[in-house]
């Protein structure tokens, strides 16, 4: 029997133990040569892509000699204005990358050594710069679509005559949301937040090819889509395929996502769903490559991103929404 990729030595190419031992200015040549891999980590100034730059001896700085620009290692990026040092984003990366269900940001903090505001602000910076990559997606060739409901909690009364029905909409908290997934066979995943799969439709169809072959299950709502695409459909009260039919990888994207949901974060709010299902459709999409593949994929991803306009700054509750 072959073993399973997740359980051979090339899944595992990253060590915390080598990160967590590096010295600053290791890290700091690490981060360096990630962000300006073009150069071969020469710096090249942020504001103007001037190359010709030089450093400061008393502080790891830069200088743009064509617009006289201070920059550093972060500046510009999701990191920009950061308090710890270069060895902790680092190790926070690889500590992220390492969560095949997700990383839960108590768990980041007691590992970091920071607040829990601390850690759930950084997790958030590594998973938006993550979804940018496929702000401007679309998907291709054969095209599974389906449905989900994420998010929100009522708590069942202690008494069974006053327990009320938590999947009617009057007895849902507002929180409660559809995660509509647009997937690939055997490739990419785009994943949407509605409050219907039915407002998913106009979606769909700006995100996926009018050559599409879409495949999906006997909801109402996707009887719209008949119009554009060729639609293959799939009854799951008789079977998970028939004829071809299926969305059996739609599905194992949602079992990574309730996995998430229930055994990582307990609790995901309904304004940080669409973070959560883009970082788990991430995953779900590099589940075969390595960690240290992932560690400098986030962390490239990270170096990539101009600074959050939701998460920059002092803790603001509710400032992403």
């Amino acid at each position: 029997m072959a073993q399973h990729f997740l359980l051979s030595s090339a899944s595992r190419s990253l060590s915390l133990a080598k990160v967590a031992r590096m010295s600053d200015e290791e890290a700091h040549d690490a981060f360096r040569v990630i962000r300006w891999c073009d150069t071969g980590g020469e710096p090249v100034c942020p504001r103007c892509s001037c190359k010709a730059v030089y450093g400061f001896k008393t502080r790891k700085l830069w200088k743009c000699k064509a617009c006289n620009h201070q920059f550093s290692v972060t500046s510009g990026t999701i990191f920009a204005s950061r308090k710890l040092s270069i060895r902790d984003y680092l190790l926070a990366i690889a500590i992220f990358a390492n969560g095949a269900k997700g990383y839960a940001a108590l768990q980041l903090s007691r590992d970091l050594g920071v607040q829990y505001k601390t850690a759930f602000v950084l997790a958030h910076k590594l998973r938006e710069a993550l979804a940018a990559d496929i702000d401007d997606m679309k998907v291709e060739g054969t095209v599974e679509i389906d449905g989900a409901y994420f998010g929100g909690h009522i708590r069942p009364a202690n008494y069974k005559e006053n327990r009320v029905d938590r999947r009617k909409a009057i007895n849902q908290t507002g929180k409660r949301r559809v995660v509509v997934i647009m997937r690939e066979r055997n490739g990419r995943t785009l994943p949407f937040v509605f409050k219907s799969e039915a407002a998913s439709v106009p979606t769909i169809l700006d995100r996926v090819s009018m050559n599409a072959v879409v495949h999906a299950d006997e909801a109402p709502h996707w009887d719209a889509l008949h119009t554009f695409f060729k639609i293959k459909r799939i009854n799951h009260e008789w079977a998970y395929s028939d004829d071809g039919a299926c969305t059996n990888q739609a599905e194992s994207y949602f079992s990574r996502l309730r996995r998430a949901e229930i055994g990582t974060h307990h609790h995901i709010a309904g304004r940080y769903l669409a973070a959560y299902a883009a970082e788990m459709a991430w995953r779900e999409d590099n589940r075969r490559v390595s960690n240290g593949e992932q560690f400098l994929t986030i962390a490239a991803s990270s170096l990539a991103h101009p600074t959050s306009q939701a998460w920059k700054g002092y803790w603001r509750r509710g400032r992403a929404g």
